[in-house]
This record gives C-alpha cells, sequence and structure tokens, in this order.
C-alpha cells in the first residue's frame, strides 16, 4: 500500500514570526504520529526558519519552485542546489500559478525537474485542467500532455510524486468530488505505466490539490488512487492541516 504524502504550499504567506509559529504547531501536533509523510512548502524567505523549527523532526521542507541553473546572473531566481543546501528535501514544479501566472511551458518545466532531481531533490510535479479545459471535454488531453512534456525513462520514478490540480479547484473554494478526482487519477496511473512500468506506476504517488479543507478530506482519501495532497489555504491553520494529514492517515489504517 502506498504511504500517503500531504504537502502544505504555503504560497506567499507568512512573516518569519508567523512561518516559525505555524511549523512548529504542525510538528507538535504529529508527535508520535508516522503513517503519513508531511512536508512543509514555505516561501524562500522563510526556508532556513522553518528548517530549524522541523528540526529533528519527519517533517520534510520543500521549495516552491527553483530554476533550472544551479547559478549564475538570474536575477530574482533560486537554484535546485540552493534549496537543498537550506535544507529542502522536495520541490513543487509546474504549480498551475507558475504555468498560468508567470507562464512556465513545458520546455521550461522539463529542464527544472531535471535540475531539481540532479540537486537531490525529490519533485511534486503539478498537472491539472483549467474550467474551460474542462468543460470542452479537455481534461484528460490536457493532463497527458502536462505529464508528456516531463515524464521520461531517465527520471527515477520512486523520486516523483504527480500532484492533479485542477486550476479551476484551486483558491475558488470548489473542489472535485471524489468521483471527479478519482477519474483523473486513475487516468495519470496507466500513464506513469506507460513510461515507468507497471510496478512503478503502482507504487508512485498521486496527490490531489484544488481547495483541500478538513471537510471534504476523507471523502477524496478514500479514493483507491489518490495518495495525499496538496494543500493550499487549509495549510496555513495548523488545525486544518493537521485534520487533513489525519484524514490521509485514516485512508490507509
Amino acid at each position: 500500500m502506498r504511504r500517503p504524502f500531504v504537502a502544505g504550499n504555503w504560497k506567499m504567506h507568512n512573516t518569519l514570526a508567523e512561518a516559525r509559529a505555524l511549523a512548529k504547531a504542525v510538528w507538535n501536533g504529529l508527535r508520535g504520529k508516522n503513517r503519513v509523510d508531511v512536508a512543509l512548502c514555505p516561501p524562500f524567505t522563510a526556508l532556513t526558519t522553518v528548517a530549524e523549527a522541523i528540526k529533528e523532526s519527519p517533517v520534510k521542507l520543500g521549495g516552491q519552485n527553483c530554476y533550472f541553473e544551479p547559478k549564475g546572473a538570474f536575477t530574482g531566481e533560486i537554484s535546485a542546489p540552493m534549496l537543498a543546501d537550506a535544507g529542502c528535501a522536495c520541490v513543487i514544479i509546474g504549480h498551475s500559478e507558475r504555468r498560468q501566472v508567470f507562464g512556465e511551458t513545458g520546455e521550461l518545466l522539463h529542464k527544472k525537474v531535471r535540475a531539481a532531481l540532479q540537486a537531490g531533490l525529490d519533485v511534486i510535479y503539478c498537472v491539472g485542467e483549467t474550467l474551460e479545459e474542462r468543460e470542452a471535454g479537455r481534461t484528460e488531453a490536457v493532463v497527458a500532455r502536462h505529464l508528456d512534456e516531463v515524464l521520461a525513462g531517465d527520471i527515477p520514478p520512486a523520486r516523483l510524486t504527480i500532484a492533479y490540480e485542477p486550476v479551476w479547484a484551486i483558491g475558488t473554494g470548489r473542489t472535485a468530488t471524489p468521483e471527479q478526482a478519482q477519474e483523473v487519477h486513475a487516468f495519470i496511473r496507466p500513464r506513469l505505466a506507460q513510461v515507468f512500468g507497471l510496478d512503478a506506476a503502482a507504487a508512485m504517488r498521486i496527490q490531489y490539490g484544488g481547495s483541500v479543507k478538513p471537510n471534504n478530506a476523507a471523502g477524496l482519501m478514500a479514493c483507491p488512487d489518490i495518495d495525499g495532497a496538496l494543500v493550499g489555504g487549509a495549510c496555513l491553520v495548523a488545525a486544518d492541516f493537521l485534520a487533513i494529514i489525519a484524514a490521509a492517515a485514516d485512508s490507509v489504517s
């Protein structure tokens, strides 16, 4: 059985004091509970602060993005080796906000994924359709394209997590029903098998992301191909984030 993985994407939130307090609250709430892998992905400014707050805990530190070059004249960017040096174990790549707001292309994301892996980081790679694409019946085509842009046999599947995040459900309060989410997750896994083989695909984790909250987490986590969550707004409140983690733990109990 796949071990659930719940990651909190703090996006552009929290001062250093707020970041420290939230990270400690999550760690305190998880003490003695280890059925779920957990990662916190704060803004770059708070990485070292959060790293210190979760030191000696099983909670992983993650970055929200990285550039594909290891160093150079790239004002405002941060490299994968810099994330690793700050204590990160993983990084989110391809989040819909990076695609939609910042115009990141499949070619760029392909480079980012490989740069992150080369630096020793695990990757949470995001895929998902807009509302217009879903209503046009193009969900599977869009998700397949997002996967095909970066997947290849040179990627170690054990270091890759896929996060299905329908763009229409991110920050909108709208959530895919468990049936809608499971349908797409069940589409993704055979695509992974085409690249990595059946056994590797069966072991890979596919998170759901998109307005995950304590009141809908259990239904989502009960789906056979949903292996955790990439959480946005709800991860900024320790009690809510811990409730989502608890729902993930219950799904494998």
